[in-house]
């Protein structure tokens, strides 16, 4: 016998009394529903809800968590979900995330609500990872299917996925394995029940057979629309994150605030210098301030006109532009000890359009406190009084200016706002130097320079110095002082094993350091076997996470043995190999990621301070923001602002910033953007051989992960 859920029975009468609309308002007959812009995310502390809000904060969309182990939690019900605007009726979310299909108890009213308003006003549902059961649309495992680790495992996007939400991948969506000894993926692998309305979008072999099995599916029924994942994940792996944007996309059919992409920028630092080369027997650098009393003899590395040819060939084999960060008296020095000769300077300089250039000071002098280098680690310099001694004003305004200078003369097309100081020296460096160096802000001012580089290991947020704001950089793991495979090694041996395996303690003295190692590495293999792995992984995660952050190496990568290559190559093939066409890695200059950085804070802020109002009806969508504050969203290709074009293209949609006087913006969805509507009931009974009672959500639910951020 064919039955509908008990919601479904209910009369159009019932359903506006049960959301508390006015009697004669059922917006079949009148005017569209106001649909507001915002999700209602149903926490229950696990790692995939927490994965979805994370992937909406990094996006600037706006959400409602409920958590559902707090005593206090607003309840669910008609008036929680919907009321009337100026007499328009209104679905106070576009969305509902919960973790499962249904983690209320057994008759809860509650999900009652959450169904009924789902039905009337067409609003999608996230089971953000459930088992596989037939009141989800899947057949039970048991029966046929899966259940347990898909580590290592490449799942694929379907057709239908292709052609709906996650048409933006190629195809393939590999499950992470980190790690031989910790289960990292645990999934249920199911076939659509018999009967259901079952969709999968992306599915995986079901092991031991010729089957596939659902991973991400769309499930119809009874009027409402859910998409039901059946793995567990957290906010770090690459399979959510190859996924998230395709979440995301489907339960906002494409109109949301909040835009993602995906960035890399990578800063070659000391570009016409020379950097100092670490020594395997002192295990420190010469030359550096690591060494003591003059230890050593410095054998600086220093790239060649044929390293300039090479950048260039892999740049356009890759699509892909480098930021050359300078030091000119790099130069100066190297053409007085050669007769005024220097290969590398020409070529750089005659390719110099090939690439972005970046000020970084003229000596790389460290531009904070004065240095007392007669001690590792070094310390600050203090007066009688005990005062800290700082790099004057002066100093650092000639080290800046004097730069510039020199790359204007060369012809290099700079942008003088740009800056990254010498080890990113100015700004406080822990435990030494606690605070900036007052006379930094100033002399950035001399110079109008507005944008600042800082260190992500260090400050990962955007902070004002002066007038100017940090651009934080993320520090690869490929060594300044290494010019050689083996010398990379034996340095990332020395920092990351025991004192025991010959190892400096490192770990042993910060148990927090997720980076050492049980054993030393072999210099002959261990860079290609273990470090390039490592950061590609660790890089292409950042890429994957909406981060515009840069990355930096230094030309002493881009010599020698190249080292840096096979890392910034493995970022970029491993991400042209999962994304199709129309969603490039996006590749800014420093400018341009501080400006979206400093957007994003703006936006943030105004969202946490509910002073964004947006909403959809029908085909129009207003936005409404505090005056001078950007808006952002993400829209169907075509949408119009003020008779223009919204947005640029990426992954299939429109997205970007649109200025704000504080006056309501109203945009225009193109006519193929249908406004999401209740779908008519289907009261089909997806049934199937399985047991009567309901098998415990949540099995599983914890996957262990290593941490690497």
């Amino acid at each position: 016998m064919k039955r509908t859920i008990r919601t479904s029975a209910l009369t159009v009468g019932a359903l506006i009394a049960a959301l508390g609309l006015p009697a004669g308002t059922a917006h079949a007959d009148t005017a569209a529903p106001r649909i507001d812009l915002r999700v209602l995310l149903v926490s229950d502390g696990g790692p995939a809800t927490e994965a979805i809000a994370a992937e909406l904060d990094a996006a600037g969309t706006p959400y409602t968590e409920i958590d559902l182990g707090r005593s206090d939690r607003p309840a669910i019900d008609a008036g929680f979900l919907a009321d009337t605007v100026d007499g328009r009726p209104r679905a106070k979310f576009q969305a509902v995330v919960l973790p499962d299909d249904n983690p209320f108890a057994a008759g809860s009213a509650e999900m009652a609500a959450l169904a009924t308003y789902e039905q009337t006003y067409g609003i999608p549902q996230v089971d953000a990872y459930t088992y596989a059961r037939p009141e989800a649309g899947l057949q039970y495992p048991a029966y046929g299917g899966y259940s347990g680790s898909l580590d290592g495992v490449q799942a694929e996007v379907t057709d239908a996925g292709k052609a709906g939400p996650f048409g933006y991948l190629d195809g393939a969506v590999p499950f992470e394995d980190n790690s031989p000894t910790v289960s990292e993926s645990y999934a249920y692998l199911s076939t659509p029940a018999a009967g259901a309305d079952f969709t999968p979008y992306v599915d995986a072999p079901i092991p031991g057979t010729s089957k596939r099995g659902s991973l991400v599916g769309e499930y119809r029924h009874d009027g409402r629309r859910e998409l039901v994942v059946t793995f567990v994940y957290n906010q770090y792996q690459q399979q959510f994150r190859l996924l998230a944007r395709g979440i995301v996309e489907w339960m906002t059919s494409g109109v949301h605030l909040g835009a993602s992409r995906n960035y890399f920028a990578v800063h070659v630092d000391d570009v016409f210098a020379a950097d100092d080369r670490w020594d395997t027997q002192l295990n420190c650098t010469p030359g550096d301030v690591d060494c003591t009393n003059g230890a050593g003899t410095p054998n600086p590395i220093r790239m060649t006109s044929a390293d300039v040819d090479y950048a260039t060939a892999w740049q356009k084999s890759h699509h892909f532009t480098l930021d050359m960060v300078f030091n000119g008296s790099g130069s100066v020095d190297q053409r007085e000890d050669n007769n005024g000769v220097d290969q590398l300077a020409d070529k750089l300089i005659a390719d110099r359009d090939q690439f972005r250039w970046v000020n970084h000071t003229y000596t790389h002098a460290f531009l904070g406190c004065e240095q007392d280098t007669t001690v590792v680690p070094w310390r600050c310099v203090t007066g009688a009084d005990g005062s800290t001694t700082w790099v004057s004003r002066t100093t650092i305004s000639d080290e800046i200016a004097n730069n510039r200078a020199w790359g204007v003369a060369a012809g290099l097309p700079l942008d003088g706002s740009e800056l990254v100081t010498g080890e990113h020296s100015g700004l406080k460096v822990l435990p030494q130097q606690p605070d900036d160096n007052p006379d930094l802000a100033p002399a950035l001012a001399d110079n109008h320079v507005t944008w600042l580089a800082s260190d992500n290991s260090r400050e990962s947020g955007q902070r004002p110095v002066g007038a100017a704001l940090t651009v934080p950089r993320y520090p690869m793991n490929i060594f300044y002082n290494a010019g050689h495979k083996a010398e990379q090694v034996d340095e990332y041996n020395w920092l990351y094993t025991s004192r025991a395996q010959g190892g400096s303690g490192t770990c042993e003295d910060n148990p927090a350091t997720t980076t050492c190692l049980p054993a030393p590495l072999d210099t002959a293999t261990g860079y290609s076997d273990h470090i390039v792995p490592l950061e590609t992984r660790i890089a292409l995660g950042h890429v994957l996470s909406n981060d515009p952050k840069p990355h930096f190496i230094h030309q002493s990568n881009l010599a020698e043995d190249r080292i840096g290559y096979p890392v910034l190559s493995g970022v970029l093939d491993g991400y042209d190999a999962l994304f199709s066409d129309n969603t490039p890695v996006v590749n800014l200059r420093m400018k341009d990621i501080g400006t979206e950085l400093q957007r994003r804070a703006a936006w943030q802020a105004a969202l946490r301070a509910g002073q964004v109002t947006a909403y959809r009806v029908g085909g129009t969508v207003t936005i409404q923001a505090p005056s001078g504050v950007a808006a952002t969203a993400t829209l169907p290709s075509g949408t119009q602002l003020a008779g223009g074009a919204f947005g640029t293209a990426y992954a299939g949609e429109v997205s970007g910033w649109a200025p704000s006087s504080g006056s309501p913006l109203s945009l225009t969805l193109p006519a193929s953007a249908a406004a999401p509507a209740a779908h008519a009931t289907r009261p089909v009974r997806a049934t199937g051989p399985a047991p009567g009672t309901r098998v415990p959500v949540g099995v599983e639910r914890q996957v262990p992960f290593t941490a690497d951020h």
